[in-house]
């Protein structure tokens, strides 16, 4: 497992919690509630949320993990172009793993909705959040590749074609590296410290994404007042914060709050699962499965909410062969049994996967999307707190085709320290 970049937190609590959203929302009280956005498709039906809750627990399995953060779209994406060059037990095996609870979108037409969520991300980009995001392949002396694929690939899956040089593994990482740069926006991703062992014939799957979500409704946050985030330290941190009109639900029985906060435009929603109380999230990680998860999203209903978030820059770098191969990619790693044929027709006993890397950066500030003013004033009355000052699961969907661009968890907040305790 690679480490993770720290994660750095600004949170600010103003003396009221909810004055800010109160008061404005006083000048209009007797105002309707707004009519509940439609509800996006469901998870069940879905390759993102599939291999993305898999690759989670994976991923979660190691206990010395902090800060996971990755793009199930952008893997299975990835994946799925992979396995549209493949064939034989390398081609199943790629199939399985975007297989859904839904029969009607398993395996190979995963292709379908997979390419349509990438559009619909790309078309909200700019109005609703703004997102510096690169997939490519890369090959090391490896057999002349295929247009065909190399054109299928990035039209259906973004997917680009990048040749490594001659050189050493040295030389690689530093290709890696700055191609990672350029894919997250010019930010510097975290280092890829295991060692790149790219034979020739290697292929190597790369993914970059930053991520900077807009509200729907601007958050207040002030840098004056610092507050403790309970997490694997307890540090000193800051807040942002915001009463309106929100999906809600809590599970008592399993003790954890979710809520569903718009970004602007309501195209892309973040999804929050919160503890009751404070602790680690291993229960919680071993809890969740898609099942449960579909079931707590439908139970949400519109609420008075007052949420209190991270004001919060999260980056990681993530090496997934470890975890791809105990969910069922064993083949495609083995250069004498791999089946690249559609990658390169000369590729039998040529070619095989190398690696799959990814860059992940996530930011959560206060901003609003343009036209704020505009809204509709919300009546908030007696709301109930999500103050999440302790770990929390983070989604990022899209819900217009409900895919899943970025799963997380926070675990552990920059700051200054007090004292272990989780």
């Amino acid at each position: 497992m690679l480490p993770r970049l720290p994660v750095y937190l600004l949170f600010s609590l103003p003396v009221l919690l909810v004055q800010g959203s109160t008061t404005s929302s006083s000048k209009n009280s007797t105002a309707a509630p707004p009519s509940p956005p439609p509800r996006p498709p469901p998870l069940l039906g879905d390759p993102t949320w599939a291999l993305g809750l898999r690759l989670y627990q994976a991923l979660r399995s190691d206990l010395s993990s902090v800060n996971t953060l990755f793009s199930p779209l952008l893997v299975a994406s990835s994946l799925g172009a992979l396995g549209g060059g493949s064939a034989g037990t390398t081609a199943s095996q790629l199939q399985d793993l975007l297989k859904t609870p839904s029969p009607a979108k398993a395996g190979a037409q995963a292709a379908e909705p997979l390419s349509g969520a990438l559009k619909s991300f790309t078309e909200a980009n700019v109005t609703t959040f703004h997102l510096h995001t690169s997939s490519a392949v890369f090959s090391k002396q490896a057999p002349a590749v295929s247009q065909a694929f190399v054109k299928d690939s990035q039209a259906r899956f973004r997917l680009q074609h990048r040749p490594l040089g001659k050189g050493d593994s040295k030389a690689d990482l530093k290709q890696l590296h700055s191609w990672a740069k350029a894919g997250l926006g010019g930010l510097e991703g975290a280092p890829l410290e295991a060692k790149i062992q790219a034979k020739a014939g290697a292929l190597i799957l790369a993914n970059a994404l930053h991520f900077k979500g807009l509200w729907e409704r601007e958050f207040s946050g002030e840098s004056a007042d610092r507050r403790t985030f309970l997490g694997k330290k307890y540090t000193k941190v800051m807040m942002m914060h915001r009463a309106g009109l929100y999906r809600h639900h809590e599970d008592v029985e399993n003790m954890v709050q979710v809520v569903e906060a718009p970004l602007w435009g309501g195209k892309v929603s973040l999804v929050l699962l919160l503890p009751f109380h404070v602790e680690n999230l291993a229960r919680l990680d071993k809890l969740l499965t898609l099942e449960l998860l579909s079931k707590w999203l439908e139970k949400t209903n519109i609420t008075s909410v007052a949420i209190s978030l991270p004001k919060a820059n999260i980056t990681s770098t993530l090496s997934l062969q470890k975890q791809l191969s105990a969910l069922g990619l064993t083949d495609a790693w083995d250069q004498k049994v791999a089946d690249f044929s559609g990658v390169s027709g000369k590729s039998k006993g040529k070619l095989h996967l190398g690696g799959v890397l990814h860059w992940a950066s996530l930011e959560l500030a206060a901003q609003a999307g343009r036209g704020e003013s505009d809204l509709e004033e919300e009546k908030v009355e007696k709301p109930k707190l999500f103050y999440a000052d302790h770990p929390f699961i983070i989604f990022v969907r899209d819900n217009a085709t409900g895919a899943l661009l970025l799963m997380g968890a926070l675990d552990h907040a920059e700051g200054e320290a007090l004292h272990d305790e989780l």
